[in-house]
């Protein structure tokens, strides 16, 4: 069951964090789901690396730091996708 919730959460935090970053990105649905899901994992890391992964009550802090990875991970993972899929040119 922990898979199908990791999947959930890269879901919902990928597409977020697609809609806070400005302009278009050309990613996949499922490129967006693999990139929210490692986003989330760095967030974890961080929010556990600083002490403040578990909480009373809901992890306001934790979720915050989920989603700055996801938008990091998304916007980087953007551009390496463009820079891929960009055919080239010859010279």
């Amino acid at each position: 069951m922990g898979w199908l919730w990791a999947i959930i959460v890269g879901l919902v935090l990928g597409l977020i964090a697609k809609a806070i970053l400005p302009g278009k990105q050309n990613i996949p649905l499922w490129l967006t789901v693999i990139f929210g899901i490692i986003g989330s994992v760095l967030g974890n890391s961080v929010a556990t690396w600083i002490g403040v992964n578990d909480t009373k009550g809901i992890d306001w802090i934790r979720h915050l730091f989920q989603l700055i990875g996801a938008v990091v991970v998304v916007g980087v993972g953007d551009m390496l996708w463009a820079s891929i899929r960009r055919p080239k040119q010859r010279t």
